[in-house]
């Protein structure tokens, strides 16, 4: 029932994961100066670095990090921050036990820059989304999504505050109802077994 934790960098969504206080077996970087992993240690939580930068090819860095993530047999892996574009063999070795939390309101957005990209195209909510993770980046089944107004003024360091927020709400629920679970993917949609309520959440 445990979850390994991979990161890139300070791992905000990581600690959210840790002080919902679900089982955390382990976390794991590709970059040894990654903030998080400092934080996890503190909190007695096994860290490990699989350095991207040390490996001839991505086939050989995924292939030790692969090695890395069945020592601790989880049930899931949760993608927080990790910043690696990952092969189809990867992300076909954990299909359907691998999510993500992606700064958007998918399929708006996907890759990087989302809060400077929403306000460029006048977009008048933004958001994050939760989703398992596919071959195609960005584009997995998605969980439940949390979505904000945005404002006149703002810019992308004040949106991406109020999506982050956000996130640190969704993820843990997400996670948790994959352990207990609850996830259901049929034909490409997931749902939440036992629940009614729209997997939209808003915030003001």
């Amino acid at each position: 029932m445990s979850v390994v934790i991979l990161i890139s960098g300070h791992g905000s969504n990581m600690q959210a994961l840790l002080e919902a206080g679900l089982p955390v077996a382990a976390v794991i970087s590709n970059r040894s100066d990654a903030g998080g992993l400092g934080v996890a240690a503190a909190r007695g939580v096994p860290t490990a670095v699989v350095e991207h930068r040390a490996f001839a090819s991505r086939e050989a860095f995924e292939a030790a990090l692969s090695r890395e993530i069945d020592r601790h047999a989880p049930k899931l892996v949760a993608l927080a921050g990790f910043m690696r574009v990952l092969t189809p063999a990867f992300v076909a070795r954990y299909e359907g036990r691998m999510l993500n939390i992606h700064p958007s309101l998918l399929p708006a957005f996907p890759g990087l820059d989302t809060h400077e990209r929403a306000l460029a195209a006048g977009a008048r909510q933004h958001g994050c989304t939760v989703h398992f993770v596919s071959a195609e980046v960005d584009a997995g089944p998605i969980v439940i999504q949390a979505a904000v107004p945005v404002r006149a003024g703002d810019t992308a360091a004040t949106l991406a505050a109020r999506v982050l927020e956000q996130e640190h709400v969704i993820y843990p629920r997400a996670v948790r109802w994959f352990l207990e679970g609850k996830l259901v993917i049929r034909d490409g949609a997931v749902r939440v077994e036992g629940r009614n309520a729209p997997l939209v959440t808003s915030s003001r």
